[in-house]
């Protein structure tokens, strides 16, 4: 079928993957359990695959222990010790706000 800049792929394509046989083979089957297509599948897993990734970089998980240590240091922080006293001077010496 021509269109108006050549010719349009038919509605029918065929998908050339090039995966393995065997893991096509498991991926129509779960299409099949789910009554999706293919296209549909793999675009769904790959969305859960992503934001799966993105959950994995963004939240940083603790045991308990650490939880509290944490919650601890927050609530009642310990005073700075003089090293970062000295840092924090040299910093402020080091970089002077604009007249």
């Amino acid at each position: 079928m021509e269109g108006r800049y050549g010719p349009r792929p038919s509605p029918h394509r065929t998908h050339r993957s090039p995966h393995r046989p065997e893991a096509l083979a498991v991926v129509k089957r779960a299409t099949e359990l789910q009554g999706r297509s293919v296209s549909d599948f793999v675009v769904a897993a790959a969305q859960e695959a992503a934001a799966r990734t993105i959950e994995e970089t963004q939240i940083i998980r603790l045991a308990v222990e650490d939880q509290r240590a944490f919650a601890a240091a927050i609530l009642d922080p310990p005073h700075p010790s003089d090293n970062l006293l000295g840092a924090a001077e040299a910093y402020r010496d080091l970089i002077k706000p604009a007249p």
